[in-house]
C-alpha cells in the first residue's frame, strides 16, 4: 500500500463517513489525486463508497467494518514502526517520556481543536 493511501484510509478511519472532497481538503491532495486513492482502497477491500444519508446525492467514503484492526496493525507492525519506536524509546528515561508524551498529547489536542474550527468554517 502507498504512503499517501495509508495516510487517506487513516483519515477516513477517524473522520468517515467523509465526503471524497472533505477527505481530499485534509489530506492536502487534489480531487483528481482523491479519486485514484479511493480507487485502490475500494479495490484493495479497505474502503466502501455509499451514499450520504444527508443527501442521498453525494456520496460518502468509510472504513470497511472490521478492517481497523488491520489498519493499526499496518501502521505498527508490517511498516516496522513498533520496532522503530522501540529504539528511539530506548534512548531515554522515564522522566524523558512523560515530558514528551505530555508534549504530544498537548500539541494533538490543539491540532485536533484547530482542525474542528476549521471544519465548523468562519
Amino acid at each position: 500500500m502507498r504512503t499517501t493511501d495509508l495516510g487517506c484510509l487513516d483519515l477516513i478511519g477517524r473522520y468517515g463517513p467523509i465526503s471524497p472532497s472533505a477527505l481530499a481538503q485534509r489530506a492536502g491532495l487534489h480531487p483528481a489525486t482523491m479519486t485514484g486513492v479511493l480507487d485502490r482502497l475500494e479495490r484493495g477491500g479497505w474502503i466502501e463508497r455509499s451514499r450520504d444519508s444527508a443527501d442521498r446525492r453525494a456520496v460518502v467514503v468509510h472504513v470497511v467494518r472490521g478492517r481497523g484492526a488491520e489498519i493499526l496493525r499496518l501502521y505498527l507492525v508490517d511498516s516496522g514502526m513498533n520496532a522503530a519506536i522501540d529504539e528511539i524509546c530506548a534512548q531515554y528515561d522515564d522522566e524523558d517520556l512523560e515530558l514528551i508524551i505530555g508534549f504530544m498529547r498537548r500539541t494533538a489536542d490543539a491540532g485536533r481543536a484547530a482542525a474542528e474550527r476549521l471544519a465548523a468554517g468562519p
